[in-house]
């Protein structure tokens, strides 16, 4: 049964009257008041924003410089080469500005390092060899920031270096290029410091054309694709800049996309920021996890429909070999950690797995045991590790702060890379929990919905469709969690050949099917007639011409009522709203009432109240009746609440239809 713990929102959800009154649904304006959208002027901005949103890329730091140099290249058609990471945001970010220097008629190579032969970022060895090969220029994209001695190495070759990133930047040692554009960076006063790579590769181009029109015309879809490979915030620029992107790549899609799209059958009229990063993405990243990042370059610079799919077959081959290894390194860390309960950042090591995958399982680790972890693959006396973070922690100030032990590092605050040296790697563990132990992220709730839905009638057909504006999402725009709580499971049954979950619920007169991927009701220890809670996404089903909505299922649990029993007995007005359906009657309280000499004085604690709720009766009733008794003088305790409360004898009747609690808890009833 799913022990996860779970935060439902059990206040009225704010309908914003000028979201009302602009057309937008009830559903669609609960979600806008959730991320701080009120006004219909705030709606229409990010629903519907477009190029106003785009920031002046000359307002990056170093920018000028870079397109001073960049033109006086262009102008004396002097050699180029793009150097780029070997993830999607990389290979994206130097397709891009390969190809913008090529249509110049310049002599561009990208260059993009072997991830297990070269890693991360700039290397003197591969300067030196362009350098042999005649390149005066070159230019970093998604790397970069943290490659002062690598910078240095080439200005003494003759070698100019144009930096564009995005990561994180160590203040005290920036390379001292001819420019460093990363909106990181100190005193950079660019608004939106949440670009990719290839975003901040778009601002250089657009920059040195003048023009964002074109360059958006022609790179929107790399820029899109990188974006959101990079988990980068889908709000405002960032939005817009995918927006653009999944429109071109639906109605002027380059031959690489559409051939990956029919590898994958995809649907491109389907195609949304959630199938780039789940489908698109996994694939592209393969080649550069196995050492041919290059492959996926050519793919999305691919000309002709036979070489794109060919390249787009081959990836897919690659993403297979990456699953199996994953699988054989995950299977070896279960093994590293069988017995043990972990408390702490989570670091393991071997000589035997394969670099360009270690990630992927580092983030199965950081989720399974709600955890920071790292993974280190050594060679020889070094290691190189990928650190992925859980709950909030801030891997890069972590990695800072334990930087004695380091070789290097660098990355974001979610995920980052690491150099180590055997002999270092006790000790960095240990200091890694200490200032873990310190620093310890407030614990987060597993399941966290965004609104509890009490009326059926916010999930029809028009108010779920009305989400898809809300599109597209990702980091900073999630699919919004709704919630349906105690409400009874009608239907259970198993599909895909028993490995997921049918199911049916009822929320008053009105029923929903759903589908819970992954799980079976005998796994989750459920049943049919149980009363559940259950955590969905709303989405609509369309099948032998039949439309409905239908519930795509991410938690469930057999209900509790223990959140809400706090809240009613803790005096949170607020929940009442959610308390409504469980409004006691007269019959409740005459049962209550001939029920409490057995238990009276009440006990101290709030759980130790379960133990007094007549059988049968719901604990939300139960709480409601204790507050009213109170309210209307007929128990009594020191703390002036419900635990330790005792009878009061009364001269009179008491009315409980007069109590604060029962007038709001009708109000209520007569709202819904």
């Amino acid at each position: 049964m799913n022990q996860k713990e779970w935060r439902i929102p059990y206040r009225r959800p704010e309908l914003p009257e000028e979201l009302l009154q602009a057309g937008y649904g009830p559903l669609l304006s609960a979600v806008l008041a959730l991320r701080g959208v009120k006004s219909a002027q705030q709606a229409a901005s990010l629903l519907d924003g477009g190029p106003e949103l785009l920031h002046d890329p000359m307002g990056m730091l170093g920018m000028d410089k870079a397109v001073a140099r960049l033109r006086r290249a262009i102008r004396g058609r002097e050699p180029v080469a793009v150097y780029g990471d070997y993830d999607v945001d990389g290979i994206t970010a130097t397709c891009l500005v390969t190809d913008y220097l090529r249509s110049k008629g310049l002599s561009c190579t990208p260059y993009i390092p072997d991830r297990n032969e070269e890693g991360y970022g700039l290397n003197c060895g591969a300067l030196d060899t362009l350098v042999r090969e005649g390149v005066r220029l070159l230019i970093t994209v998604d790397c970069g920031i943290t490659a002062a001695e690598e910078t240095a190495h080439a200005r003494q070759l003759g070698l100019d270096v144009i930096i564009t990133d995005h990561h994180e930047c160590k203040s005290d040692s920036l390379p001292e290029a001819v420019a460093v554009v990363d909106c990181k960076q100190p005193d950079d006063s660019y608004p939106n410091p949440e670009l990719a790579g290839v975003g901040v590769a778009l601002k250089l181009v657009c920059a040195c054309e003048g023009s964002p029109d074109e360059m958006l015309d022609r790179y929107a879809d790399l820029v899109a694709l990188g974006t959101v490979a990079d988990v980068m915030p889908l709000v405002g620029e960032n939005r817009f800049l995918v927006r653009r992107g999944l429109q071109k790549m639906l109605t002027d899609p380059r031959p690489g996309f559409s051939a990956m799209l029919r590898e994958a059958s995809i649907d491109p009229s389907r195609l949304t920021a959630s199938t780039i990063g789940f489908s698109l993405a996994p694939r592209l990243n393969a080649a550069g996890r196995l050492g041919q990042a290059g492959k996926a370059g050519e793919l999305l610079m691919a000309t002709e429909e036979d070489k794109a799919s060919a390249l787009a077959a081959q990836l897919c081959e690659l993403n297979r070999q990456r699953q199996n290894i994953e699988t054989e390194i995950w299977q070896e860390a279960q093994k590293a950690l069988a017995g043990t309960t972990p408390t702490g950042p989570i670091v393991l090591a071997s000589d035997s797995w394969h670099q360009g995958v270690i990630g992927i399982a580092a983030s199965r680790l950081a989720e399974q045991y709600s955890l920071p972890a790292i993974m280190i693959c050594f060679n020889g006396d070094q290691g190189k590790g990928s650190c992925r973070s859980y709950g909030g922690f801030n891997l890069f100030e972590a990695l800072s702060a334990c930087s004695e032990h380091l070789i290097g590092f660098g990355g974001h605050a979610l995920a980052a890379g690491l150099n180590i040296r055997r002999e270092k790697l006790e000790s960095f563990r240990q200091a890694l929990a200490k200032y873990y132990r310190n620093n310890r992220p407030a614990p987060q709730p597993e399941v966290q919905c965004d609104l509890l839905i009490t009326d059926p009638r916010l999930l029809t057909i028009e108010n779920v469709q009305e989400l898809d504006r809300l599109e597209p999402y990702g980091s900073g725009n999630p699919k919004p969690v709704f919630c349906l709580s105690d409400v009874e499971l009608e239907l259970a049954s198993t599909v895909g050949g028993g490995r997921h979950l049918r199911m049916r619920v009822r929320l008053g007169r009105s029923r929903f099917d759903g589908i819970f991927f992954g799980h079976t009701a005998e796994g989750l220890d459920l049943h049919e007639g149980d009363r559940i809670d259950l955590a969905f996404t709303p989405q609509i089903n369309e099948f032998r011409g039949h439309v409905s909505v239908q519930l795509l299922v991410s938690a469930v649990r057999k209900h509790d009522p223990r959140a809400l029993c706090a809240r009613i007995l803790g005096g949170d007005e607020q929940a009442l709203w959610a308390a409504a359906p469980y409004c006691p009657e007269r019959s409740d309280f005459v049962r209550l009432w001939r029920s409490l000499g057995d238990h009276l004085p009440l006990p101290g604690t709030e759980s130790g109240l379960t133990a007094c709720c007549p059988e049968g009766m719901s604990r939300e009733t139960f709480s409601l009746c204790l507050m009213a008794l109170v309210q209307a003088g007929l128990l009594q305790s020191p703390g002036g609440g419900v635990c330790g409360a005792d009878r009061v004898s009364l001269s009179g009747k008491a009315d409980l239809e007069a109590t604060p609690i029962m007038r709001q808890l009708r109000r209520e009833k007569a709202r819904s």
